[in-house]
C-alpha cells in the first residue's frame, strides 16, 4: 500500500493506492463524521465492491445512473434532494465511489450542499486513480460542453484501490489509459512493465505536485489538461449531434494528444520526431489517433472555444522548447488547418 500526499495546507489530503485502499475509509475519514452517504452506481455493487466496506459510522446508499449523458445538473438535483430527504447535515460525510463521473458528481454535490461538506472518493476506474478523483475539480456536462458547471473542492481523502480494476471492460480501461499517455509528457511516466499499483503511484505524484503548486488552474494547472481541448470538443459533439462516434474520455485524449502534436509543429514549437514521439506513446497504449470520419472542423473549434481555459480566445496546451505550457491566442487559421491535416471536413 502507497500512500501520496497532496500538499495544500490546511486542505492537504492523503492519496493511498494498493489493492484493498477501500477497506482504509474508515482511518481516513473525517473525525467528525457523523454518518456516510454512499454515492455509487449499479455496475459498482453488483460488482462487491461496496460490500464489507464499513466506515464505522450509520450510512446509506445512494445510487446514480451510468453513462457520460447522466453526468447532468438532473442527476445533480436527484442527488442533492436524496441528501435533503434523509436529513443530511454538514457534519456528514459523502463519500463516492466508482469512476470518474461518479467522483465529479458527487464532488459537486459534496460542495454545494449546505455550501460545502466534507468528501472521500473511492476511485474504483483507472481513469479515476490516476486523474479525475483528485485534484478537486467537480462538475458536471450541459449540452454546450464537459465539465462547465463545477466547482473546486477538496476531497478529505482518495483511496485508489487497484484491486477494483480486476473488473474493468476494455473500454474502461482506454479510458484510464488516455490519461497515462497525458502524464507520458509531463513527467517521470509509469511504464508498462511496472506494478499496477506503482503506475497509478506515478500519475498520482505527478497530478499531486501539479495540483499542490496551482490549486485553481490559474496557469500551471492547465498543463494537466493536455490533450483535453480537442478531447472535451469531441465527446462534446457527440453527446447529441454525432452519438455513433461513441468515444470513452481517454480515447478522445489520445486523439487530443495527437492533434496537439500536430498543432505545436505546425506553429513551430516542435519538430517531427516528437510528434512521432507522440504518435509511439499512443500507439503504445492502443489507443486511437484519428479523428472520426465524418468530423467537421468548424464544428469542433465552435467547442472549442467554450473550454475552460479559453479567455474569449482559443487556448491550448502545447508542447515546446520549455515543455508542455499554455498557449493562449492561438489562430483559428492554424486550428482549422490541423483538423484538415487529421481529415476533418472543412
Amino acid at each position: 500500500m502507497r500512500e501520496i500526499k497532496v500538499e495544500l495546507g490546511e486542505r492537504s489530503y492523503p492519496v493511498v493506492i494498493g489493492d484493498g485502499a477501500r477497506f482504509e475509509l474508515s482511518r481516513v475519514l473525517p473525525a467528525s463524521a457523523d454518518r456516510v452517504m454512499f454515492v455509487t452506481q449499479q455496475a459498482v455493487v453488483d460488482a462487491g465492491w461496496l460490500d464489507r466496506v464499513d466506515p464505522g459510522v450509520p450510512y446509506k446508499v445512494s445510487v446514480i445512473p451510468d453513462g457520460e449523458a447522466n453526468k447532468s445538473l438532473v442527476t445533480f438535483e436527484t442527488l442533492t434532494r436524496t441528501f435533503a430527504a434523509n436529513g443530511l447535515s454538514r457534519a456528514d460525510v459523502v463519500v463516492a465511489v466508482g469512476g470518474g463521473i461518479v467522483t465529479d458528481i458527487a464532488g459537486f454535490a459534496a460542495a454545494t450542499y449546505h455550501r460545502g461538506m466534507a468528501y472521500v472518493n473511492v476511485a474504483t476506474t483507472l481513469l479515476a486513480q490516476v486523474d479525475a478523483a483528485i485534484g478537486g475539480k467537480t462538475g458536471v456536462n450541459l449540452p454546450e460542453g464537459k465539465n462547465l458547471v463545477g466547482a473546486f473542492w477538496q476531497p478529505a481523502a482518495v483511496l485508489c484501490d487497484t484491486e477494483t480494476l480486476t473488473s474493468l471492460p476494455p473500454r474502461e480501461w482506454a479510458c484510464g489509459k488516455g490519461e497515462m499517455a497525458k502524464y507520458a509528457f509531463l513527467g517521470e511516466a509509469p511504464r508498462p512493465e511496472q506494478e499496477m499499483e506503482e503506475q497509478v503511484a506515478r500519475c498520482v505524484a505527478i497530478k499531486a505536485e501539479v495540483v499542490a503548486a496551482d490549486e485553481l488552474e490559474g496557469d500551471r494547472r492547465m498543463v494537466l489538461n493536455y490533450g483535453h481541448t480537442l478531447a472535451h470538443a469531441l465527446e462534446a459533439a457527440g453527446f447529441e449531434a454525432h452519438p455513433d462516434w461513441d468515444l470513452r474520455h481517454g480515447e478522445a485524449v489520445a486523439i487530443g494528444l495527437i492533434y496537439a502534436a500536430l498543432l505545436a509543429q505546425r506553429l513551430g514549437r516542435i519538430d517531427e520526431a516528437r510528434v512521432a514521439e507522440h504518435r509511439a506513446v499512443v500507439g503504445a497504449y492502443d489507443l486511437p489517433s484519428s479523428l472520426p470520419p465524418d468530423a467537421v472542423a468548424a464544428e469542433l473549434v465552435t467547442f472549442m472555444g467554450r473550454d475552460k481555459k479559453a479567455h474569449q480566445d482559443l487556448t491550448f496546451v502545447l508542447d515546446g522548447p520549455n515543455g508542455v505550457e499554455p498557449v493562449r491566442g492561438v489562430a483559428e487559421a492554424d486550428v482549422l488547418a490541423t483538423l484538415a491535416d487529421m481529415g476533418a471536413a472543412t
